[in-house]
């Protein structure tokens, strides 16, 4: 009763889930998780910007729509519109999951079989939300960290890449020369120095702060030109299917997956953050609430698909920034819903962002790529590994990875098939779902 009269719970919190806290307490709490996710949501439209060499306008257009999406996205899963959301301080943003199939969509068929796929797919993970319960059978935990640890070391020749100076680098011969490389390896190194931090503020922005150094130090040797920017002013109207829409089966079945993947992931992020929150996490209530969250989530990617940005998912780092403010109050979910709008409606937060250097952006995704995979080997080493899980693994991981080495393995196959299993994500990924429905060893 003492915690409670002094304005901590029992459970640790200052502000429930249905707690309106005051003006100032709102906005700090949304300010840190502004923080949290900003480089994050930004990250992923850069990134496949890169790959498919796109101008500054389009690059910075797609960053912008990010935002705006992910902003639509947290209110919908925040408020709860009718079954629509989890009614949780739910964070959704850009997935870094699905950079390697929408790279590969967009090299075959541009913007428009992108989003055409993201939409598409995205039919995948409502469904799933549908028959949660029988879906867990199938993609098990072992097949979720198989997944996972494949997505972050496909990503990690995404990342290397743009250490190295990226597509226009590779171009002009400079790539991998030493101001490319020694650039992105400072601002690792800054990320790595103040993420160890003792002090909570620095290692939250650990990712800002190497990232701001990275960008003022390329500006000092000459590697950002402002000047290719006509206009920072204006406002960004967000229109449905800008780019087109097409339909690429190949792109669809590889980003389907992944969806598959991700509905399991928000699951137990949803289940994390309702215990965090104090909410129930078992009975028709949670169900209920992790039906809504899930279905959001794959309706809240098809959204983003419709106003040209990429699939969302729960972020499961915000969890842990309620559990350091005590704040799991979802009206603060509505501020920072607000925030991200805005900034995606003013085309200077996107094109500044879009002059930044690939090293210096390279040198942040290397590290953030290492820790996806980190987290699907975590994820695994939770498991019982038995001769059953051995072979599981050794079998998904030789085929996924092969395909990622060496993707000529592929050359006699027809087109379709071919621009399917050329992910190593895909490919692993349904051999894990595979080899654990078919391999039978009584251990």
């Amino acid at each position: 009763m003492e915690q409670e009269e002094s304005g901590v719970r029992s459970n640790g919190l200052i502000y429930g889930l249905d707690d309106r806290p005051p003006l100032k307490d709102t906005l700090f709490a949304a300010f840190q998780h502004l923080l949290a996710i900003f480089v994050a949501i930004i990250t992923p439209p850069l990134i496949i910007a890169g790959a498919l060499e796109l101008d500054l306008d389009t690059t910075g257009f797609l960053v912008s729509m990010a935002l705006f999406a992910s902003g639509v996205s947290t209110f919908i899963q925040c408020r709860r519109v009718g079954p629509l959301g989890c009614g949780l301080l739910c964070i959704q943003g850009t997935s870094f999951s699905f950079i390697g199939p929408i790279i590969s969509a967009g090299l075959v068929g541009g913007l428009g079989s992108i989003f055409g796929a993201c939409m598409a797919a995205s039919v995948v993970e409502m469904l799933i939300s549908r028959v949660l319960r029988y879906t867990r059978k199938v993609i098990t935990p072992l097949v979720s960290g198989i997944v996972v640890t494949l997505i972050g070391m496909s990503l990690i020749r995404v990342g290397i890449t743009a250490c190295g100076g990226g597509a226009a680098a590779q171009a002009d011969g400079s790539f991998g020369s030493l101001r490319h490389v020694g650039l992105a390896a400072l601002v690792l190194a800054l990320i790595v120095f103040f993420n160890r931090s003792s002090n909570r503020y620095l290692r939250m922005s650990s990712i800002v702060i190497g990232l701001v150094i990275g960008y003022v130090l390329a500006w000092a040797l000459g590697m950002v030109d402002f000047s290719d920017v006509q206009s920072y002013g204006g406002f960004n109207v967000p229109v449905p299917f800008r780019y087109g829409i097409s339909f690429d089966i190949s792109a669809v079945i590889a980003l389907g997956l992944v969806y598959l993947i991700t509905a399991i992931e928000a699951y137990g992020d949803i289940t994390a953050n309702s215990l965090i929150s104090g909410e129930p996490v078992e009975g028709e209530k949670f169900v209920k609430r992790a039906s809504g969250g899930i279905l959001a989530d794959g309706f809240n990617s098809m959204l983003a698909g419709m106003f040209n940005s990429f699939p969302n998912s729960i972020f499961a780092q915000n969890n842990g920034m309620i559990q350091l403010t005590g704040v799991a109050s979802r009206y603060v979910g509505y501020f920072i819903a607000g925030f991200l709008i805005l900034l995606g409606l003013f085309p200077a937060v996107g094109l500044v962002f879009s002059l930044m250097p690939e090293p210096v952006l390279g040198g942040a995704t290397l590290l953030m790529f290492g820790t996806v995979a980190a987290a699907g080997i975590r994820i695994i080493s939770a498991q019982k590994i038995g001769r059953k899980a051995t072979l599981v693994m050794a079998l998904s991981f030789s085929f996924g990875l092969s395909v990622e080495l060496v993707p000529e393995i592929l050359g006699r196959l027809p087109e379709t098939l071919r621009n399917i299993f050329s992910s190593g994500i895909t490919t692993g990924g349904l051999t894990a779902i595979l080899a654990n429905l078919l391999i039978r060893i009584d251990e």
